[in-house]
Parts: structure tokens; C-alpha cells; sequence
């Protein structure tokens, strides 16, 4: 008999040899059709992609760049519902801290706890704009006045020109305390550095405290030149932004620095619009987010048409109606001295309101100081320096 030692097995070389050739076939077979699976899962998005690939940088820059040229939040807040990756990166400190003054601009009706954490979060991402309107919700909306005073003037540390006027006004009025905690030095010196920064309105309010010697030496002539110089931005501002009608403006001097400064600017603004208190009759200027939620916010309440706050029916608003602000005191702000009907928180807004709408309403009142009162504190004909003046 022939033993199983013989020729019925190969030898276990040739066997092993012969075994890895017939695999070898196998294995990249499987292979292929293992990659061929892995690219039909890739296909029908069970996998990551090449999106997935982009650096956070990359992605953070994209949005920083959002939120700077965004026109409303709903902008950002559309981007960072697209995924989870770009939800938790719409919130990173630089994305927040590059949003514009638009893409803050909450409204009052749609003020809630989230909304507030949104400018909060912003505002410790070191945004100065978040910090200037937060300032400004809080000092005149939540009546939290340490607070919203403690925000803007972070911001006007920053160089915010906004912030450094709001908080002239409210040193000039003596905002969240009594007549006596009025500072009109601080107010002109704030006002002065958001003039330096080419604020308009600042450069009105100091042009007009030069004119008057209201909280700083008088001044008729600078004051001149500050007002003028008021009117020739604001022009400017318009003329560069829209389609604005240009119209030939008649050549006019500086003024002359002598006793007679202010009768020969009022001649010289009769004819030519740049040399009035109040400038050229231009459109209306953009209102800032603030002052809209502060208008919006005091509507909501019973304070449009009225002119009062709405929750306290003694404290009055701003009557120019691109302000929002409110009194934080009975007889806070001051009246125009010839009808006695409107009451501005500045000499800026009463030359705004002048040009837009009050010049074709203002009509002398035989009776208007007293108001059943009798405690008016900037009310009467008799407060120079506290009376705001309508001039035609």
C-alpha cells in the first residue's frame, strides 16, 4: 500500500506558495469592492465631505466679515442655524466683535432675555458698538442708570463718537440725578472730543455753547466756525450716501472775529443755508439702532404722540423723533422759548427738529410757563442759559 507519504500530498513549500498566489486575487478583489461601498456612503452624505475639511480660521474670518457688512441680525443668526459647526462658531469673540452697528439692531418689540445675552455676549467680545447701545437700553430703557453709564463710557474710552456725545447730553442735563448734578464743563469737554471725532451733532452742541457761553468761555466766533463746520459734514454726509439734488450755494466769508460776529453771520445765512444754526435742508440722517429701540421702546409704552414716557405721565421725550431719549426727572429738558409746546434734550436736536418739522409748527404762546407745576426748573423765558432757543 502506498502510505499518505507519497504522491497524494504536494509538499507543504509548493502548497503554501500555490495558497498565497490564489489569494492574492481574492484580496483585491475585496478590496475594490470595499472601496467601492466606502465611495457609495461618501455619495449619499453619510460621510464627512470636503466641507468638513475647511480650517476653523477660515470659517471664523468668513463670518467676522458677515457680521461686519451684515444689514439686520437675522443676517448672522440665518448663518449660524446652517449646521452645528457654524452655530457654535457665529458666537466665537471675534465674529462678535467685528458685528456692526446693524447687525445689533434688536428691536424693542422683540426685547426679550436672549436678546439681551446676545448684546451682552457681544459687548464682552470688546464690540463698541454693543457696549454703546446696551449702554443705552439700560440707562433709559431699564432705568439701570450706574450700568448703562458704566457700558457707554467704555465705549467713549474707546474713541466711540456716539458714546462721548450721549454722555455730554447727560451731563449737560444731569441725567439719572437732580438739577444740581448737572456738570456743563464735563459736558463740553465730552462734547469737544466727539467734535474731534467728527460727530455733527457734537459739533453743533459745542458751536452753539461757544455762541452762548454756556459751560465754557464765550465765544461768538468759534462758535461760528464749529456750527458751520456742522453743516458743511452734514451736507457732505448726504451728498456722498445718496442722490441728492445739488444745488449752487452761493460763496460766503469767515466771519468776522469781532463784537459784531453774530449779526454778520445772521445776514450772511439768509443767503446761504451753510452759514445758519441750523445748515442746509437735507434729508434726514440715519437713525442710530439706539436712539430706534429707545423711540420704539417708549411707544410701545403710551409715549408716541403724547410726549411723555408712557409709564411715568410727568417725565416728557425728546421732541425730535430720531432721539427716543427721556426725561429721568420731571423738567429735565428744555423748552422752546417760543411756543412752549416742544422740549429737545440738546441744542442738536432742537436744530434737527427745527428743519424737519417744528419750523412750520413753532407759534408764540402768550402762557406757557406755568403748566400747573409750577416747579419747572428749565421753564420760562427767563432761563437763558437753560432755555432752548427756536430761532427762525
Amino acid at each position: 500500500m502506498r502510505t499518505r507519504r507519497g504522491a497524494w500530498y504536494s509538499p507543504p513549500d509548493a502548497c503554501s506558495e500555490e495558497g498565497a498566489a490564489a489569494k492574492r486575487p481574492r484580496d483585491v478583489a475585496g478590496d475594490q469592492a470595499g472601496c467601492c461601498r466606502r465611495r457609495q456612503r461618501l455619495s449619499s452624505g453619510g460621510g464627512c465631505d470636503a466641507f468638513d475639511a475647511l480650517p476653523d480660521d477660515l470659517l471664523i474670518c468668513i463670518l467676522s466679515k458677515l457680521s461686519a457688512s451684515a444689514s439686520s441680525p437675522s443676517d448672522l443668526i440665518s448663518a449660524s442655524l446652517t449646521c452645528r459647526r457654524f452655530n457654535s462658531l457665529a458666537v466665537h469673540s471675534l465674529v462678535l466683535s467685528k458685528a456692526s452697528s446693524k447687525c445689533l439692531a434688536v428691536g424693542a418689540t422683540n426685547w426679550c432675555d436672549s436678546a439681551h445675552r446676545f448684546l451682552k455676549l457681544c459687548a464682552d467680545s470688546g464690540n463698541m458698538e454693543a457696549y454703546y447701545i446696551l449702554g443705552m437700553i439700560r440707562f433709559y430703557c431699564l432705568r439701570n442708570r450706574g450700568s448703562g453709564a458704566s457700558l457707554m463710557a467704555k465705549a467713549a474710552i474707546n474713541c466711540h463718537a456716539p458714546a462721548l456725545y450721549s454722555l455730554a447730553v447727560i451731563q449737560f442735563n444731569g441725567s439719572g440725578g437732580s438739577k444740581n448734578d448737572k456738570d456743563l464743563r464735563a459736558g463740553v469737554a465730552l462734547c469737544a472730543r466727539a467734535a474731534f471725532l467728527g460727530h455733527v451733532d457734537a459739533l453743533r452742541e459745542l458751536g452753539h455753547c461757544l455762541q452762548d457761553g454756556y459751560g465754557v468761555r464765550q465765544n461768538v466766533a468759534e462758535g461760528r466756525r464749529f456750527l458751520v463746520q456742522a453743516n458743511a459734514r452734514e451736507l457732505a454726509a448726504v451728498l456722498s450716501s445718496s442722490a441728492f439734488p445739488t444745488r449752487s450755494l452761493l460763496a460766503w466769508n469767515h466771519p468776522h472775529h469781532d463784537a459784531d460776529a453774530r449779526r454778520a453771520a445772521a445776514a450772511a445765512a439768509a443767503a446761504c443755508p451753510l452759514l445758519s444754526d441750523f445748515g442746509c435742508n437735507v434729508p434726514a440722517p440715519e437713525v442710530h439702532p439706539a436712539n430706534r429701540f429707545l423711540s420704539e421702546w417708549f411707544a410701545a409704552r403710551g409715549g408716541a404722540g403724547s410726549g411723555s414716557a408712557g409709564d411715568d405721565g410727568g417725565l416728557r421725550l425728546c421732541s425730535h423723533a430720531g432721539c427716543g431719549r427721556a426725561e429721568t426727572r420731571r423738567h429735565e429738558f428744555r423748552r422752546c422759548s417760543v411756543c412752549g409746546v416742544v422740549n429737545y434734550c440738546s441744542r442738536a436736536c432742537q436744530a434737527l427738529d427745527w428743519k424737519l418739522r417744528h419750523k412750520s409748527e413753532c407759534a408764540p404762546q402768550e402762557r406757557w410757563i406755568n403748566d400747573g407745576d409750577g416747579d419747572g426748573e428749565n421753564d420760562g423765558v427767563g432761563a437763558a442759559d437753560d432755555d432752548v432757543m427756536a430761532v427762525s
